[in-house]
Parts: structure tokens; C-alpha cells; sequence
């Protein structure tokens, strides 16, 4: 399958929620985000997370929908996220919830990295349409 790279910049604000189940539990924050680029967008989501008690180890989960303009074409999609440090090592997982495409970005299939460079947030995401790459 054909795909098409693009990269772009976002923001993000964390708004941590009430914690439940004590100290030990998962932590919920509520994302809202802004993509910038060839993805122009927003997108709000939830993220599950947990520290460990090794320094630099943890794991998180999120769900966010992404509502805007792909090359053009408006709709919008889910991401799934999946992250992981260990002992400061990390390794992330953003794949596009299949079926989750709307309007022109049904079909959609694809997977995003996500890096922070010099405290800002950009992201890469490989992208097809119904097996046919969008430009």
C-alpha cells in the first residue's frame, strides 16, 4: 500500500482530572489539541497514565479524535496511543482506529510519531486512504 509522509507542529494542553483508587491508580488527564500544517486540525481526547516507582519508568493509553483538513479533504478520525517508559527509554505507538474516518477521510489508515524538540511538539504521520495515498 502506498502512503504519504507529512510533518507538521501541535499543540497541546493536559487538564488533569480527579484521581480515584488512591495513590497507586492510573491518573486521567483530558487532551486538547491543535495540529498545524499539512494536518490542520484540533482534537480532544483522554489519556490514562502511571508512574512507577522506578525513576523514568511509566506507561500511558489515550484516545483522541481529530476533527479538520488532511491534505484538503475534511473529516475526521481516532488515534490510539500507546506508551511506554523504561527507566527512561521511551517507546510509542499512534495508530488511526480503523473504520474511524469520516466524510472525505473515510478509509483513512495510518500510524504518527510524535517528537519534541526544544520543548516544542511536531509530528510525522504515514497516512494512506483506501490503500491510495493522498497529496
Amino acid at each position: 500500500m502506498s502512503t504519504t509522509t507529512i510533518s507538521g507542529e501541535f499543540d497541546v494542553k493536559m487538564s488533569p482530572q480527579a484521581q480515584e483508587g488512591g495513590a497507586d491508580a492510573p491518573g486521567r488527564m483530558l487532551l486538547d489539541k491543535r495540529y498545524r500544517g499539512p494536518l490542520e486540525a484540533t482534537s480532544i481526547g483522554q489519556m490514562l497514565a502511571l508512574r512507577t516507582a522506578v525513576d523514568g519508568s511509566a506507561g500511558y493509553v489515550a484516545i483522541e479524535t481529530v476533527t479538520g483538513t488532511l491534505a484538503g479533504r475534511q473529516g475526521s478520525f481516532a488515534l490510539q496511543h500507546s506508551g511506554t517508559m523504561d527507566r527512561g527509554k521511551p517507546s510509542l505507538s499512534v495508530t488511526v482506529i480503523p473504520d474511524s474516518g469520516t466524510n472525505e477521510l473515510r478509509g483513512l489508515s495510518g500510524r504518527m510519531a510524535i517528537r519534541i524538540e526544544g520543548g516544542r511538539h511536531f509530528y510525522d504521520f504515514d497516512y494512506a486512504l483506501d490503500g491510495m495515498s493522498i497529496a
